[in-house]
């Protein structure tokens, strides 16, 4: 049975009272409804008639919006609902910021690493976007983006160099477990974050059936996981699909390293509309918009997790 029936463009039913298209650009921000982390919990819940998610990698980045950048996630808000991957690291004098790579080369007007410059230093660098042009905008802290965040989108923290215990204490700070998740690699560092705070969420990486019974052994609730389960979109795949499907948890195929980087429009569009054919909830994108266009047909006509997406 077919986990996504294809329809048309679905309405957005949150706080409006006619069909307004959900995959679009316009003024407003196509923002998620989430504001406790049992929210957050169900919207990630799989029930078998779930909307297609998008997840924008680093950010999301597109001509003109660097990753890694406030202003590149607010871009993509203007034409689709999505969480977003982040990568936080830290300064010289222990700031986190956003930055992917541990230099400032390819996505600054910066040179060298990160760790060898102060945030006084980092914070008057030029961001570079996808093509290597200089825009006017500049690396944010992780903080700036947990604040512009809220009420908008959820941000996911990739583990790059800083201590899990910095992270934890963050979230903490900004009681900000409704929208803001942690990504594991393992059981292990879910447990350390589950044990100092139970409520928060996950995208945990789950690519094998041992991976998921190492979970399971270490006390992580199901409810609170959201699971990568790697970059391929293959027959083996179904699998742990199905036994996490079985356990409520939606599955993630992060398509950066491979699909994104197919030469058309057309052939990138038919890769991620057939990755949510064969079983996947979530596609993280580098090209966000463009992901979102190809699959919404994809989504039920009627979903209760419509009720998460508005617009503002």
């Amino acid at each position: 049975m077919s986990l996504h029936k294809k329809i048309g463009q679905f309405a957005l039913v949150a706080f409006c009272s006619y069909a307004t298209p959900l995959y679009s650009q316009s003024g407003k921000l196509h923002v998620l409804k989430i504001n406790k982390p049992q929210q957050l919990q169900q919207y990630f819940k799989y029930t078998g008639n779930d909307i297609p998610l998008i997840s924008g990698h680093r950010g999301g980045p597109d001509k003109g919006y660097p990753e890694n950048s406030i202003e590149a996630m607010a871009h993509s808000l203007q034409y689709t609902p999505a969480t977003f991957e982040i990568d936080p690291r830290l300064t010289k004098d222990s700031v986190v910021v956003l930055l992917h790579d541990d230099s400032l080369d390819r996505t600054t007007t910066g040179t060298g690493k990160l760790r060898d410059h102060t945030w006084e230093e980092v914070k008057k660098l030029q961001l570079k976007d996808v093509e290597g042009k200089v825009t006017p905008y500049r690396i944010p802290t992780l903080e700036e983006a947990i604040i512009w965040a809220k009420g908008k989108t959820v941000l996911i923290l990739d583990k790059k160099d800083v201590p899990l215990a910095t992270t934890a204490r963050l979230i903490k700070k900004h009681k900000a477990e409704a929208w803001v998740m942690i990504t594991v690699h393992n059981a292990k560092e879910a447990k350390f974050y589950y044990d100092d705070n139970k409520n928060v969420m996950f995208e945990a990486f789950v690519k094998t059936k041992k991976a998921l019974e190492e979970y399971e052994k270490a006390g992580i609730p199901w409810q609170q996981i959201m699971a990568y389960v790697g970059p391929h979109d293959k027959p083996e795949n179904k699998e742990i699909f199905d036994l996490l499907h079985q356990r409520g948890v939606m599955c993630m195929i992060s398509t950066a390293p491979i699909y994104d980087k197919l030469p058309t429009a057309e052939e990138r569009a038919k890769a991620y509309a057939q990755i949510i054919r064969n079983g996947a909830d979530v596609i993280e994108a580098d090209r966000a918009i463009e992901a979102a266009a190809a699959i919404r047909s994809l989504a039920p006509a009627n979903s209760a997790k419509a009720k998460y997406f508005r617009k503002k």
